[in-house]
Formats: C-alpha cells, sequence, structure tokens
C-alpha cells in the first residue's frame, strides 16, 4: 500500500460514503465535504435494491417508439416538463445513440462487471458499520399484467441470462405463494434470487458515517461553490465558510458533479432524472422481498419505514419544484397492485438520479490529475454500486489493481 494520503471528498451520499469509508479503512486521513448531511439527498429515498443483476441499460432498442404512450399517460413512467425540453434534448439524443443494438452489450457487460460485486463489497462495510442486517439477500420478483408485457421484456432478460443471472420462471400460483399479498392481475413473473436489498437506505448511509468519524474521518457540512486550481490541479475549494486546502480529491457529488467537473477540465452530459416515492407507514398488508411492475416500471419494496413504492422518470432540471402528481400515480400503481394496502400515514419524496446517457457511471483517475479522482453518475444503481465503487477508488489509491476493467467507466468517452 501506498503511504497515507490526505483525500478529499466531496458528496455524502451513499457513493460518497462509501468510497469515503473504503479510503479511511486503508489508513489515509479524509475529509468528506457536501451541504447537507450524510445520506439526505438522493440516498435516502431510493428503492432500497441491491441487485448484482442490473445489467439491463436504461436505453434499449424500441424505447423510442414507447415515449409519446408514456408522455402522454398520466400514469406512465416517464414524464418531462415542457420548459425543460430544450435543454434536455442533447442528453436525450446521446442516450439515443446509447440505445444502439451496436452498444448496449459493452454497457451490459460494464453494469454487471461492477454490479456483480455488490454484496461481496457491501457486506464487510456494513459489518464495519455495526449494521449488517441492512443488507439482506432475499431475491425480488418481477411481475406481469400480461403475456404480452413479458414478452416485451425479453430482450432484458436475455442479456441478463447471458451474464450469469439466475432467473426463475413463475406462473401466476408461483407468484401467490411467493407473495400472497399481491393482487392477483399477474399470470406470468420472474424470481431473481440473488438479488436483495436494504430495508433503510438512509440508515446505511448514517452508519457508514458515524464509523467514519470514529475511525478518525472528517465529515463537514459546507457548500462547495468552486475549486481554486493549482500548477498541478486542485489546491483548495471554494466553500461558503472559507477555502478549504485539498491534496488529493475524489468527486462523488452526484447530480452537482457535472458542474464540478467541468472546473477541473471535463464537461459531461450529466443529468438529472427525477424520481419520486411514496411509503405507507404502517402498512395493513406487506410483502416480504421487492416486487417490481414489469409494465409500469415501479418498485414495491418493504422498508423499515414501512411500504415504499418508488420510480417514474422526470426531466426537469436541478431547480423546478416537486411534481408530487408523480407520487400520486404511484399511489394509484400501489392501490391496484396491492387492493387491501392503507397505512398510518402517507409521505412522498422527489430525488435527483444522476443519469450519465449510456448507463454508466464515471469511475476512475482524472486523466489531467494525478491526484483527483471521479466517482459520481450511476443513476439508477447508486445504491447497488456504491460499495463496488468505493473499493476501486480504495484500490487506485493504494495503487492496487481493481477487480473491474475501469474504461468503460472513464470520464472522456463521450
Amino acid at each position: 500500500m501506498t503511504a497515507q494520503q490526505n483525500i478529499t471528498v466531496i458528496g455524502a451520499g451513499v457513493v460518497g460514503m462509501a468510497t469515503a469509508a473504503s479510503l479511511v479503512r486503508d489508513g489515509h486521513s479524509v475529509t468528506v465535504v457536501d451541504m447537507r448531511p450524510p445520506g439526505e439527498y438522493c440516498s435516502s429515498g431510493n428503492a432500497g435494491i441491491l441487485s448484482p443483476g442490473s445489467c439491463v441499460p436504461f436505453g434499449l432498442p424500441g424505447n423510442l417508439k414507447k415515449v409519446p404512450k408514456w408522455l402522454g399517460d398520466p400514469l406512465g413512467p416517464l414524464t418531462i416538463k415542457p420548459s425543460y425540453f430544450p435543454r434536455v434534448l442533447p442528453w436525450l439524443m446521446r442516450f439515443q445513440l446509447a440505445s444502439a443494438r451496436s452498444r448496449i452489450d459493452p454497457i451490459a457487460d460494464a453494469l454487471r462487471a461492477m454490479l456483480r460485486q455488490t454484496f461481496d463489497a457491501w457486506r464487510p462495510l456494513a459489518q464495519w458499520a455495526g449494521v449488517p442486517e441492512l443488507i439482506r439477500q432475499d431475491g425480488y420478483l418481477i411481475v406481469y399484467e400480461s403475456e404480452a408485457g413479458y414478452r416485451a421484456d425479453a430482450l432484458g432478460l436475455k442479456m441478463r441470462r447471458d451474464r450469469g443471472v439466475v432467473i426463475e420462471e413463475l406462473d401466476a400460483d408461483g407468484i401467490r405463494r411467493l407473495e400472497p399479498g399481491l393482487r392477483g392481475i399477474y399470470p406470468r413473473g420472474v424470481f431473481l434470487p440473488e438479488q436483495g436489498h436494504v430495508p433503510d437506505p438512509l440508515r446505511l448511509t448514517r452508519a457508514l458515517a458515524e464509523q467514519f468519524r470514529r475511525e478518525g474521518g472528517t465529515i463537514l457540512q459546507r457548500k462547495v461553490l468552486d475549486i481554486e486550481m493549482g500548477p498541478q490541479g486542485p489546491r483548495a475549494l471554494v466553500t461558503d465558510a472559507g477555502p478549504l486546502p485539498v491534496e488529493s480529491l475524489v468527486l462523488a457529488a452526484g447530480v452537482h458533479s457535472g458542474e464540478l467537473a467541468r472546473r477541473l477540465g471535463h464537461r459531461v452530459p450529466l443529468e438529472s432524472q427525477r424520481g419520486y416515492n411514496v411509503t405507507f407507514e404502517q402498512p395493513t398488508v406487506t410483502l416480504s422481498r421487492p416486487v417490481l411492475s414489469g409494465e409500469r416500471k415501479f418498485f414495491a419494496t418493504p422498508m423499515d419505514q414501512g411500504m415504499r413504492f418508488s420510480g417514474t422518470v422526470e426531466f426537469a432540471g436541478l431547480d423546478a419544484p416537486p411534481n408530487y402528481e408523480r407520487s400520486d400515480a404511484l399511489v394509484t400503481h400501489a392501490q391496484r397492485m396491492m387492493p387491501e394496502l392503507s397505512g398510518s400515514n402517507l409521505t412522498q419524496w422527489m430525488g435527483h438520479r444522476p443519469c450519465m446517457p449510456d448507463s454508466l457511471p464515471v469511475i476512475g483517475r482524472s486523466p489531467r490529475f494525478a491526484h483527483v479522482y471521479w466517482a459520481f453518475g450511476h443513476g439508477h444503481v447508486g445504491l447497488c454500486g456504491g460499495a463496488p465503487t468505493g473499493r476501486a477508488i480504495a484500490d487506485l489509491v493504494a495503487g492496487r489493481t481493481p477487480a473491474m476493467d475501469l474504461e468503460p467507466y472513464r470520464i472522456d468517452r463521450f
């Protein structure tokens, strides 16, 4: 291992805290900087899915044909704020290019290389943080309301099987045996037994932060306004509490990483896919594992706080207020999936998924500055990819060879 380094991590979400934890476990002096407390952004309200089999790119051939129907359906999985469309159009064009048949297999290979490490990377970190019970490998279920819906997923299921993901076919009786709380409207389903979930993602990130502090790490609640550059790269963060000198730097700032990467010499096509959830507290009926609606593209996840329904994609930028009609749509879906469901309280949430147009994050060392590292853009797999990414960054800093080839995740691939 290399000598101890002074490392600053921008970002206290699950990716930033998993990276900081991996670095402090290697003996480095680590400071985390974020304008919010650990985990209280996109990391707090996600679906909680741990899925080493999530190797299917978000963009697939044929998706473009579905967009008009999705946009015209108030219960559909996609919406674009009309005034934001001109701004997001270049990203959407890149997304369409990445959805070509010739592109999706290499993307799926890279996703699988990262995510197959999910449990191997998360279990030791959760044990170190004192919350091993939060890493559950109980599988998840995908259910379909029709044979047509099942057939529409054929390419994605094949891509998973081709990469070694275990998939078990289920009929209506098999679905009912696994999850009797579901409405009997699903004739087809598949069970992925190697997958799992975290029943409280916020508690996981907070536990990492607490143990990180106990091990000597520092967390500063500051807003990073700019990066002061020197001849060899960044030498200080300009924050709302004054300058903060830096030696080595990890950028893990979620949707805010693009503006800071630009200061470090790279323009990246990073966009927020705004996601929503609704949680039924003290639910009258629950599930034993996550369930994904194959047609409607939302997850139902049993959480410590209650039954959470998560999903949808909204393009509206960072500044627009939440459109909680998207959460209302999830309530409609929840009641269709589980008609007997009610709760003592209903909470709504919106968060910003940091998404690249090719479904791959940016991970690795800066090609410009030897002591700058990237760990952002994980999109829909930030929780799954947090610990593998942290381990990869720690390996780079220590001079070890990471467990995955980082070439597909390079920052200058566009």
